[in-house]
């Protein structure tokens, strides 16, 4: 895993610095010719793909109906949105961008929702064979392994070594904030194109390349990136423009000339950034913000999305080196599970800070440095705190004076930490390569380069992840596609699945029945005055209370006959379908409501509703 790969690391360091010829400093970049400079990124890559697979080998025992544990609704929803993408390519068509297959009879918007348009059109064929599980999986796996391979790239193209670039990608493509993303996740945890959009945009800040092609490969990213998760997207913009002006304070002179020298080769591949963007993305985004279902704002308690100090240097049972006190304490943070970002660890932190004040007069470890600092900053939010019991107002952070900002105010700040690793691996790597060129040529400069070799595998250990824990998927109960052919429904008729949330929404993403359901998950829909709100908070009563029925547990006062007839009027149901025994609370009440099962097989229920005549 990341330990081999470390190790991949540490075995090319002394061929690195064998190359070099007496009197002249290593190259941070392995020479052409040399052996290992075909072979070398492959190999590393292929540490990569081990490691992505010992990460998720319990999943991979049973690809399509096993899970990674702790955080089911996500992963539902998820498995929902394969299945609805992969669907629609199968009937010759793109999947439209609003859609009642959910959420009947309003529907969601799913340019608002994490629909996952790319990777699920890519894994359309995977989740017609095997299902939407095996094609998250894949995606899971891929996620790891490409993430890191990103960064890697990107580093060996700034000129880093091939054994620094290997530990900086793996730092980033295995840190903890993408480990615990893919508990459900999967917008953050796929964090393949940030590091080539951030690459992409400083190249046209520094003037490599041709802008005009550099601005189309960013628009082509930033296209891609939009059918992904738009929050990593504008996560990626806000390091860029903190890149970029970190660059311009620290060398404003040289800041001033290059914008007037390169003023019109800037704003050409700015432009074609932007023309390839709304020309791929310009239909999708007005359906997002002017099309039916927009909606403004966000469904979450923005301020409540931030890293908490502790955090930082806190370890939780997810990595392989952590303690029971420390476990514990990451249990109990205050936001779930998911949201445990910002962990990097006390070695990685001080070995970041003394590489920083070491190196400083480097302007890569310098840029790297500052901009660490203020993506970790960034990610404390706007919500004052508390270090060594004193505490702190929220006028100290950055993020209290950005929050009031176009897009931003909708950012979860705590996500920062994503990037935030990214940029520790890079000022990892360039440091890494700086110490190398102490004393270059000598007996003591190889030494020390073994050292510093050595020291960046030590300091990096802390972050090495355990394997996931995995969950078996709902599958459907037998009999459940039986019943709804004797059902006889047309496509756009609204079924009730009881219960609607979280089971329900499994069994229609892996059966693809009922075409158009009621309700179904944690899914962003636009609530009064358009605001986002999450369905979970604006559940109709009969829904929830079959749903406790259904669960065994205190179902409470039961609705009225008119709050059931005001609920089902809403909904235009045509059928109502549940998977219980024949003689469960829920079956006796909905026979008491609509008489007999109008289908039953097995233990699936099914009751067809009359429909209201205009």
């Amino acid at each position: 895993m990341v330990r081999a790969l470390l190790l991949c690391g540490v075995s090319s360091v002394a061929s690195e610095h064998d190359q070099s010829r007496p009197g002249e400093s290593p190259r941070p970049r392995d020479a052409p010719g040399i052996r290992t400079a075909s072979w070398g990124p492959w190999l590393v890559v292929g540490c990569y793909v081990l490691g992505a697979f010992a990460l998720t080998w319990r999943l991979w025992a049973d690809p399509a109906g096993r899970m990674v544990a702790g955080n089911p609704g996500d992963i539902n929803l998820f498995a929902w949105f394969m299945r609805y993408t992969a669907t629609a390519l199968s009937h010759g068509h793109l999947p439209a961008l609003t859609t009642t297959g959910l959420n009947a009879p309003q529907g969601i918007n799913l340019m608002w929702n994490t629909s996952e348009l790319l990777p699920a059109a890519i894994l359309a064929p995977v989740t017609l064979l095997a299902g939407p599980q095996a094609s998250l999986t894949i995606m899971l796996t891929a996620g790891f392994a490409a993430s890191a391979a990103s960064l890697f790239f990107v580093l060996r193209r700034w000129e880093a070594s091939l054994s620094a670039a290997a530990i900086g990608g793996a730092v980033y493509g295995f840190s903890p904030a993408l480990l615990i993303s893919g508990v459900g996740h999967f917008q953050l945890q796929f964090a393949v194109l940030p590091p080539l959009m951030i690459s992409a945009v400083l190249r046209l800040a520094t003037g490599r390349g041709n802008a005009v092609r550099t601005g189309l490969w960013l628009g082509l990213l930033v296209a891609a990136q939009v059918f992904i998760g738009e929050e990593l997207l504008v996560d990626a913009a806000v390091a860029a423009v903190v890149m970029v002006v970190v660059l311009a304070v620290s060398h404003p002179r040289a800041a001033a000339a290059a914008v007037r020298e390169r003023v019109l080769a800037i704003a050409a591949g700015l432009g074609s950034a932007v023309a390839v963007t709304l020309v791929i993305c310009g239909y999708p985004l007005w359906v997002q913000f002017r099309g039916p279902l927009s909606e403004h704002g966000s469904p979450w308690a923005v301020l409540s999305f931030h890293s908490y100090l502790y955090a930082f240097w806190t370890p939780s049972s997810s990595l392989l080196f952590h303690t029971a006190s420390s476990a514990a304490a990451a249990a109990a943070y205050p936001e779930p599970l998911p949201e445990y970002l910002a962990y990097l660890g006390w070695p990685l932190l001080a070995a970041a800070a003394v590489a920083a004040v070491c190196f400083w007069r480097d302007p890569k470890v310098r840029l790297a440095a500052v901009t660490l600092v203020l993506l970790e900053w960034f990610s404390l939010g706007a919500v004052g705190g508390k270090i060594h019991g004193i505490s702190y107002p929220a006028g100290v952070l950055p993020w209290h004076y950005l929050q009031h900002l176009p897009v931003l105010s909708d950012v979860l700040p705590d996500r920062f930490a994503i990037l935030a690793d990214g940029v520790a691996g890079v000022l990892l790597a360039f440091a890494l390569d700086r110490a190398r060129r102490v004393a270059p040529g000598t007996e003591r400069g190889r030494l020390t380069g073994i050292l510093a070799t050595l020291v960046a595998v030590l300091v990096v250990l802390p972050l090495v992840p355990r394997p996931y824990a995995a969950s078996a998927v709902g599958s459907a109960p037998a009999g459940w596609q039986a019943a709804f052919a004797r059902l006889r429904l047309a496509s756009g008729d609204h079924v009730l699945v009881v219960p609607d949330e979280r089971y329900g929404l499994r069994w229609q993403a892996e059966t693809g029945e009922p075409v158009s359901m009621v309700g179904g998950g944690d899914f962003i829909e636009p609530g009064p005055g358009g605001q986002a709100t999450s369905y979970i908070y604006n559940r109709l009563g009969t829904a929830a209370y079959l749903a406790r029925l259904w669960q065994g547990s205190p179902a409470g006062r039961a609705p009225s006959q008119a709050e059931v007839r005001k609920d089902l009027a809403y909904w235009k149901l045509a059928a109502i379908v549940t998977a219980t025994g024949r003689d469960s609370r829920l079956a006796r009440y909905l026979t008491s409501e609509f008489g007999p099962p109008t289908v039953q097989v097995g233990d699936v229920l099914a009751w067809r509703l009359p429909q209201p005549q205009p």
